[in-house]
Parts: C-alpha cells; sequence; structure tokens
C-alpha cells in the first residue's frame, strides 16, 4: 500500500501533488516544484472546474450573480480553485478575479454583494484570501479589505459576520485572509489584530464555546466559508502559534482522525448536512439556492484533508519529509 505522501503526490491530481511538494517536501528543486504547478490546469479538479467557466470570466448563466447558487457559482468556484495552487497567470484566473473584485469591492472598503448595505465579515476574509492566494496581495482593494479586517474586530478580538458586539469561532475568515498575506506587507494594526484574534481561539480551544458542537470535529472541503478544527489548525499554525498548551485537545483531535494507512477521511463536504448526509429542515426552504459540491467522496481517504492534516502535523514538528510519516 502507497505510504500517504505517495498517495499525494500521484500524477492523477496535479493540484495535490504540487501542493504536497511545495508544503512537504522541503528539499523539492524549483524546477520540479514549477513543472508541477504548470500541470495543475491540465487535468484534475482545477482543469474541470475552470472548463466551466464561461470566457467573461464567470460559471453559470448570470454574470452579475457571483454568489448564488450556492455552491456553483463564480465566489465558490474562485475559493475552491485558490486553494489548489492556480494563480492569476493563468488569464482564466485574472479574468475570473477582475469580475470577483469589480462586483463585491464596497465602498466601506470591504468586499460583499451589489446592494449591501456594509461588507459582511465572511466575504471580506473569504475575498480577500482568495485574492492574496492568486497572487493579488498588492491590490489596494486586498489592502483595504484587511484594514476593514482590523477596524471591525470586537472588543473579545475575534470577529462576527453578523451585527454582534461579540465575536464567534465560526467567523474564522478574517485571520485566514492574514495568515495567507505576506508578513513583511503586515501594518501595526494588522500584527495587534492577528495577535488578538489568535488569543481569542486560543482561549476557546480552538473548538469550545458553548455546548459541543459536531461540525466543527468533522474535517471538510471545500472550506467556503464554513469552520472546522483542520481549518482553525491550520491558519494559527501559519500564523505562528505552535506549542501554545492550549492547542492539545485541538491536535490530539486531528490525531484521533488520522488513519491506520496515515490518511484522513472526508468528514463533510457541507457541514450543513448532517452526520446521515441529510440536510437539515430548513434545507427545504431554500431550494434553488444551495445545490452541494464535492471533490471527494465523504466518508472516503480525503487527498486534500489529509494534505492539510500533514501540513499542520510538520509546523509541530510532526512530520519527517524524509520518510514521509
Amino acid at each position: 500500500m502507497l505510504s500517504a505522501i505517495d498517495w499525494l503526490l500521484q500524477p492523477s491530481q496535479p493540484a495535490v501533488r504540487y501542493l504536497a511538494m511545495r508544503d512537504l517536501l522541503g528539499g523539492t528543486s524549483k524546477g520540479d516544484l514549477k513543472e508541477a504547478r504548470a500541470a495543475i490546469t491540465s487535468r484534475g479538479w482545477a482543469a474541470e472546474i475552470l472548463s466551466k467557466q464561461n470566457p467573461k470570466g464567470y460559471w453559470l448563466e448570470e454574470e452579475r450573480e457571483l454568489y448564488l447558487p450556492k455552491y456553483l457559482s463564480t465566489n465558490w468556484m474562485l475559493l475552491t480553485l485558490s486553494d489548489l495552487g492556480v494563480t492569476r497567470d493563468d488569464p482564466r484566473i485574472s479574468r475570473g478575479c477582475s469580475l470577483w473584485m469589480d462586483t463585491y469591492s464596497r465602498d466601506d472598503g470591504g468586499f460583499d454583494m451589489p446592494g449591501a448595505e456594509s461588507s459582511e465579515h465572511c466575504l471580506i476574509g473569504n475575498t480577500a484570501r482568495g485574492l492574496i492566494k492568486f497572487g493579488y496581495a498588492d491590490e489596494p482593494r486586498v489592502r483595504r479589505a484587511l484594514d476593514l479586517l482590523v477596524k471591525t474586530q470586537k472588543e473579545d478580538g475575534g470577529w462576527h459576520c453578523f451585527p454582534s458586539s461579540r465575536g464567534t469561532i465560526d467567523a474564522w475568515e478574517g485571520l485566514s485572509a492574514f495568515a495567507a498575506y505576506p508578513r513583511p506587507k503586515w501594518t501595526r494594526g494588522m500584527k495587534a489584530a492577528v495577535e488578538r484574534g489568535c488569543e481569542f481561539y486560543l482561549d476557546r480551544r480552538m473548538f469550545r464555546q458553548g455546548a459541543k458542537y459536531e461540525p466543527w470535529l468533522r474535517f471538510h472541503f471545500p472550506y467556503h466559508y464554513y469552520y472546522d478544527l483542520l481549518v482553525g489548525l491550520d491558519f494559527i499554525t501559519t500564523l505562528g502559534y505552535k506549542g501554545d498548551r492550549r492547542l492539545r485537545p485541538a491536535i490530539q483531535h486531528l490525531r484521533k482522525k488520522r488513519r491506520g494507512d496515515g490518511r484522513w477521511d472526508l468528514g463533510a463536504a457541507h457541514p450543513d448536512r448532517d452526520n446521515g448526509g441529510k440536510f437539515p429542515s430548513w434545507w427545504e426552504a431554500q431550494k434553488g439556492r444551495y445545490h452541494p459540491f464535492a471533490l471527494e467522496e465523504v466518508g472516503s481517504p480525503s487527498k486534500m484533508i489529509t494534505l492539510r492534516a500533514l501540513t499542520v502535523l510538520k509546523r509541530l514538528g510532526e512530520f519527517d519529509a524524509r520518510t514521509g510519516r
């Protein structure tokens, strides 16, 4: 049986192969990385998603409706592609991102759908993170969005996607945007906001907020705007928090989820669904707005979850690139 790292390096999914080489195998040559990256849009998930894009840059029929239906329209396709290692070097990505920014940029400096009175945190953070990953870190609209995240941070150090005086664990998107933003570009305000934000999550052990909430304990992909423990461990270890004892329960859960063959299963495609794969009762009232989208099969070994889990363990000093364990 293939080891987990050899499984990730299979050429059938070049996006995973490239990300595994980049994030897990520190000794990979630049030439090999360049070759692996060039293959991302030739076959596999990214190629399939891009094949459905309209030449004008959007997905589905409506050019100006980038958000609905969830999770098949432009907003969601771009977020997924940003996690697969594609960049603005591909003209299809640059066209999509131009449309994304032009449509979502708001007067308050953030990102949201046209007609919104103010920018919503989840859209600000997600859009900024996606754009940064695509290569738009120097775009002024991205910088303004990050500045707005600093400005709208709650007193307790968290954020919220809806009007509230307190933060919530679910509102993780801002910290993920800062995690993707190059450190030399951080302002003092950004640094302070990140420190307060990480403290917010560490105080809650990454998942303890009120009653036990099962969706936070099962790992999912695409991320969209949903939180789980792996999402949290990914951004907080990227931001440099590795030895804090308050991370131990989350790390123990990550280890517990690991299969005997060294891989992790996909726990959910959308945490909207319950453990039986059914949608909750309120979903029926939203028919036509929500459409499931997944790259892998729920309950089966997941390359994207395994990749991110091993990357987190590497940051924690628990992955050896020489052995792939």
